[in-house]
């Protein structure tokens, strides 16, 4: 494969109305239709590796990934919305610049491009069906089917589809009914909030309590109030024990002398 790609050195490519970039013009153009061929831009380049780090750990392989793609940098502007773009030899994966990607599309059905799709179906399945309690589990040939639908409407309406276009219909997938949002499961507010606040012993959340730099303005006053208000308390019964009306000495005798039987009470 890379002997049937070797002669493709450069190519042209312009800016279309969809704000993708489309191949123009290439070094090899026997090879190479230009009809409908699209390129990837660096800001998608950088999208598709944040999409795809999510299923390393579902058999992901980065070697796959940059063998579907021939690297292409900036060589020269040309005006009106085209570039000439060179052909480089460096993963676009780890690569620090700013580079287009190319898939390659020579073989259509056993090419490293037609194997990537596979590749990152069955990726994105694995996941799926790790993360979600689907009623039956989700196979490859249905998200196949149903991204094959998508594209065929898209070619029954005379519209190419762009390489970036059909890898993300891949990557962000989604079954219907399930919504992209619930890959993570969100925590409860009570949770977050207890992750944020460190453990600590019943001792040291004592002696905390008791830390004057740590109370909040106002708790000083509250707490001389309560005071305040315990002491009015305390002196308010004190005062209703002075007005107390005292018992003298004949109210005891009273007390003791024997009581007259009521009246009509009968005697014994």
């Amino acid at each position: 494969m890379a002997k049937a790609t070797s002669t493709l050195s450069w190519c042209n490519v312009r800016l279309g109305d969809d704000h993708n970039w489309w191949v123009n013009e290439t070094s090899d153009p026997v090879r190479w239709d230009v009809d409908g061929l699209s390129i990837v831009d660096p800001r998608q380049v950088a999208h598709l590796i944040e999409l795809v780090d999510s299923l390393r750990d579902y058999g992901f392989d980065q070697e796959m990934f940059d063998a579907a793609f021939i690297p292409f940098r900036i060589e020269k502007d040309l005006g009106n919305g085209k570039v000439r773009l060179k052909r480089v030899k460096e993963s676009i994966v780890e690569s620090d610049d700013k580079l287009f990607a190319l898939a390659d599309t020579l073989d259509e059905e056993n090419g490293p491009y037609a194997d990537l799709l596979d590749h990152l179906t069955r990726c994105r399945v694995k996941m799926l069906n790790d993360l979600f309690k689907f009623e039956s589990k989700l196979s490859v040939d249905e998200v196949e089917d149903e991204i094959r639908e998508d594209q065929n409407s898209s070619f029954i309406e005379g519209k190419a589809v762009h390489t970036f276009e059909e890898l993300t219909a891949i990557l962000d997938f989604m079954p219907a009914g399930y919504d992209g949002d619930d890959e993570a499961p969100a925590k409860d507010a009570e949770d977050e909030a207890d992750d944020d606040l460190p453990e600590i012993d019943a001792a040291e959340e004592e002696k905390l309590k008791n830390d004057d730099s740590l109370k909040w303005d106002g708790d000083d006053e509250d707490e001389d109030d309560d005071e305040k208000k315990k002491k009015d308390d305390d002196d308010e019964d004190s005062d209703d024990d002075d007005d107390a009306p005292k018992k003298s000495k004949s109210d005891d005798d009273d007390d003791d002398a024997p009581k007259k039987p009521a009246r009509g009470a009968k005697k014994k």
